[in-house]
């Protein structure tokens, strides 16, 4: 009899055998309530390394305590948004628990966002508190925070974190209330405590809702993949106001009652530095980051031995990459497959095999399972790209605004990632591009449909589409083809730049190379043909140069 073919639906065929890693009946905790646990247990123990500061497990839950108190008594309640625009720094951590622990949503916000984009979240999320620091890398986050008061009518409050001074609400005075005085809300593990917006294919930011149970059971997952415990010990380089700072940064160590070192701005030579002097153990971060560990100049000079495992996702991944790593680190590195939406689909042990690994983003871990279908979302069989849908107990249960859900889901609940992939004989997943029209700049998704709109609005701009050119570091770039207007002095790069920062748009939003030409390419119903583009812009970056 032949053997039937096999389809690269559920991510589990391997001739209709079981999934290597089954669901666990995994009860449903809250978040914020293994600080507590941890505490109890551990009291004396580091939890968070931030600089100078070093806070025990005993001192972390009291200033989660202390500033739970401090936000209720600014009216902070179950079903409130408290927006955050922090770096890596330790009262970040402190904030995200404390807010939960009101019954609250946490909403964080990266850095790097300016007045454009803060004021369209704080608008959307209807925040009513926002903390941000005074100054940070040269920018006044506090003054600018000011400035969207008044276009922000739900909020209320702005606090303000490691102020020089004079600041109306400063941090210190949350840290100041006295711990314990909170209500103590009724909660469940269903209740959503995390909105985080992520700047996918439109100019539209969406706000991608969590729960206690769903990133809860992300963290177990990631616990058994890895085979982490509590002798590990996390270092967090990524923002953990992206998911993946977040999860592994923020919620995790709590729950292996450990402690994280957080790294305040990227230099390869502090993360060394770092990871030698913590003995470092395990992180998750972007390419860029992996890449400066890896081809730092001075790296023998530094023993990061203790380095056990590097997940690197949020951006395509060399395969020399992975393995240049596991020569030169001398830590396990592999691929790792999520999103905002579903923060990890798949990705490989440990133990795997060094070409799975560097070559293919894993398998669905625990309960996470994969469809790769047609255009009618029929299932593909073995070895055919086609479009990745993927379902789990991490799925995010809905976005922020209800029109944001139509069309992402099939009858039957599973999520349309909007990429391209295809799978092998033993579930081994690979991710072959996307349909959304993003650029992926370093682990930040950055909309082009948001840029270009910004700058049809140049004077000397007739047409513009803006593509994603490789970079051997940051993986992507932006790259702007531009029409010059009629009669109009042809724009330069740097006249772009300048009308963007204009706007409030962040600065690695804007394109980093320009290219004038007569006309775009386009279909017969009038359409960009921007994989022509894409393709333009290849050929130029591989000629020989002069």
């Amino acid at each position: 009899m032949a053997a039937p073919e096999q389809s690269a639906g559920l991510g589990r065929v391997v001739d209709g055998q079981a999934p290597a890693a089954a669901a666990r009946p995994w009860p449903a905790h809250l978040v914020d309530r293994r600080v507590s646990a941890a505490a109890a247990a551990w009291p004396e123990p580091v939890a968070v390394v931030d600089g100078a500061v070093r806070l025990t497990y005993q001192e972390f839950e009291r200033r989660i305590r202390a500033v739970a108190a401090g936000l209720a008594g600014l009216g902070v309640g179950p079903g409130e948004v408290v927006s955050w625009q922090l770096p890596n720094w330790h009262e970040a951590l402190v904030l995200h628990h404390a807010v939960l622990r009101l019954g609250a949503l946490s909403n964080p916000i990266v850095p790097i966002y300016r007045s454009h984009e803060v004021g369209y979240i704080l608008r959307e999320a209807g925040s009513r508190v926002v903390v941000v620091p005074e100054t940070f890398r040269g920018f006044a986050h506090a003054a600018m925070v000011a400035e969207l008061a008044a276009t922000s009518p739900a909020l209320r409050h702005v606090v303000t974190v490691r102020s020089a001074g004079g600041a109306e609400l400063p941090f210190e005075q949350l840290l100041a209330a006295a711990p314990g005085t909170a209500p103590v809300p009724d909660r469940t593990a269903d209740d959503p405590i995390l909105l985080m917006f992520t700047s996918g294919t439109t100019a539209a930011p969406k706000g991608v809702l969590h729960t206690h149970r769903t990133l809860d059971y992300e963290n177990r997952s990631i616990i058994d993949v890895y085979g982490l415990s509590r002798d590990d010990v996390v270092f967090m380089p990524s923002p953990v106001t992206h998911i993946t700072g977040l999860l592994y940064g923020v919620q995790l160590p709590a729950m292996l009652g450990t402690r994280v070192v957080l790294q305040e701005v990227w230099d390869p030579t502090v993360a060394l530095g770092l990871i030698e002097a913590e003995r470092a153990t395990f992180t998750v971060a972007a390419t860029p980051f992996l890449h400066g560990l890896v081809h730092h100049p001075e790296l023998a000079s530094y023993d990061v031995s203790s380095l056990r495992v590097f997940a690197c996702g949020g951006a395509d991944v060399p395969p020399s990459l992975i393995r240049d790593a596991g020569e030169r680190l001398g830590c396990a590195a592999t691929r790792v497959y999520g999103s905002t939406e579903f923060p990890t689909l798949s990705t490989s042990p440990p133990d795997d095999p060094l070409d799975r690994r560097a070559g293919t983003d894993g398998r669905a871990i625990a309960a996470a399972e994969y469809r790769i279908v047609d255009d009618a979302d029929a299932d593909l069989p073995v070895g055919t790209v086609g479009e990745l849908l993927v379902r789990g107990p991490e799925l995010f249960p809905h976005y922020l605004r209800p029109a944001d859900d139509e069309g992402t889901r099939t009858a039957d609940g599973w999520f349309r990632t909007g990429d391209l992939a295809v799978a092998d004989v033993l579930g081994y997943v690979s991710i072959r591009g996307r349909r959304k029209d993003i650029i992926l700049r370093g682990g930040e998704n950055i909309s082009v449909t948001e840029v270009e709109e910004a700058l049809f609005e140049h004077p000397s701009v007739g047409e513009v589409a803006v593509v994603a050119m490789p970079d051997p570091v940051m993986v992507e770039r932006g790259c702007a083809f531009v029409v010059p207007a009629p009669g109009a002095a042809a724009p330069t790069l740097a006249d772009l730049a300048e009308f963007l920062t204009g706007k409030g748009l962040a600065r690695q939003k804007l394109p980093e190379r320009l290219e004038l030409v007569d006309a775009l390419p386009r279909t017969q119903s009038g359409k960009v043909q921007k994989f022509r583009l894409r393709e333009r812009i290849r050929e130029l970056l591989d000629a020989p140069r002069d």
